[in-house]
């Protein structure tokens, strides 16, 4: 009983949790063990979650344009804090592989904001999923330099693992202190228009999607129900997108106060169906160098995909044929070192800035990657993200290399 009243208290103020322990995390991974971790998504998978608690749900669509070299998002951010103030986001960001000058990024607060099943609307933005759930429309022109319409279509089925795709925190997963849900729509085609401007740097951007032009994109619809630096100490992600095949790694791990337990999904695909959804998954960093801030940036990713075939059942995958991929590629492209306490409102901020330890920065890659199945390569483009959020005194530093001394920017 007092670790509950513990985490309840944690859950709420912000502040560092005690040890619990691994028993007291219960992954969606854990649930499928021994068992097919890909099922099928349907329409009501990805209707908003909008808990009464504490939480931040996002939903984002990346969009790869092969062709051109550009790569980005759009994203709904719906948060509710402590459950006493609500608010929503749009932000979006569009970047090009060669010309760095060619970045925007914008982020805008929404106004008038509901929710509607897997829909939502605000004030000139709406996102809408059709009735057989295989098209998503997007449209915002919430941000004055930024008008976006897009329609994306499914091009394998949507993926989620187990029939749950939550993970729970606490010793009751009836009556859970916190969550962390993933459900996706790996590998998608792309139709419409970005138009965007950045004034301070005279850049302007306009893109007509098509599926002719090698446009592709991925949805996730994600909700994280407990304080991000209580849920989480890192993450990895990869969204690798060629013309044959899809990859998509969703990975956090845990702080000790969850036994540093790792939560992975990850989702490998070709043109029209999923190969494989594997929760066995390794995300290599190579050659981490100590920045400025004090965090281990890797400077390449090998990212290996264990598990079974897609095609395997539950009666069968104890026999069934491993499987294996791997993406792997050089993050010489850094696009942003995302300073996340600069980028949260106060409110946020005042919650989390008490905690020893926790400094959160993503650092945001675009880069030539290569798949590999079996003896099959394919080569596409990635947005790669390495996210750091505390317990930087536990972290390994390579030999010869030493922790960036404590600065008044680091020890904010």
């Amino acid at each position: 009983m007092l670790k509950w009243i513990q985490g309840g208290i944690s859950a709420v103020t912000g502040i560092a949790e005690p040890e619990y322990g691994p028993e007291y995390i219960h992954t969606s991974a854990e649930r499928v063990k021994g068992k097919q971790p890909f099922h099928v998504t349907d329409r009501k998978d990805f209707e908003w979650q909008n808990p009464d608690h504490t939480n931040v749900e996002t939903a984002t669509f990346y969009f790869t344009d092969l062709e051109n070299g550009y790569a980005g998002f759009a994203q709904v951010i719906h948060s509710n804090i402590v459950g006493l103030h609500t608010t929503a986001q749009f932000t979006f960001k569009i970047y090009h592989k060669e010309d760095v000058d060619k970045q925007i990024w914008t982020s805008v607060k929404l106004e008038n904001f509901r929710i509607e099943g897997p829909n939502f609307y605000a004030d000139n933005l709406s996102i809408e999923m059709n009735e057989e759930g295989t098209e998503v429309e997007f449209k915002s022109t919430v941000a004055e330099n930024v008008d976006v319409h897009f329609k994306i279509k499914r091009s394998v089925s949507g993926v989620k693992v187990g029939e749950d795709p939550s993970t729970y925190y606490g010793d009751d997963v009836t009556q859970p202190w916190g969550s962390m849900r993933h459900v996706f729509w790996p590998r998608n085609s792309i139709t419409g228009t970005i138009s965007a401007k950045n004034e301070q740097q005279d850049v302007s951007i306009d893109l007509t999607l098509s599926e002719e032009h090698k446009h592709y994109s991925m949805y996730v619809l994600a909700m994280q129900g407990m304080k991000p630096h209580h849920a989480a100490k890192a993450w990895n992600f990869m969204n690798f997108q060629s013309e044959t095949h899809s990859a998509v790694l969703m990975e956090f791990i845990t702080p000790k106060s969850y036994g540093t337990t790792k939560m992975s999904v990850g989702i490998v695909c070709d043109s029209s169906n999923v190969l494989a959804v594997t929760v066995d998954n390794d995300a290599q960093h190579v050659d981490p160098q100590i920045d400025s801030v004090g965090w281990p940036v890797p400077k390449e990713i090998a990212i290996s995909f264990k598990g079974v075939p897609a095609t395997a059942t539950d009666e069968t995958v104890e026999t069934a044929e491993p499987f294996l991929a791997v993406v792997k590629g050089k993050l010489d492209n850094l696009v942003e070192r995302v300073d996340v306490m600069a980028e949260i409102p106060n409110f946020v901020k005042n919650i989390v800035s008490g905690v020893a330890g926790t400094k959160p920065y993503i650092y945001q890659f675009f880069e030539d990657f290569t798949l590999t199945i079996k003896d099959e390569e394919s080569k596409g483009l990635g947005w790669c993200e390495v996210t750091f959020i505390s317990e930087a005194n536990d972290v390994e530093v390579p030999e010869g290399e030493e922790k960036a001394p404590e600065t008044e920017e680091t020890a904010q």
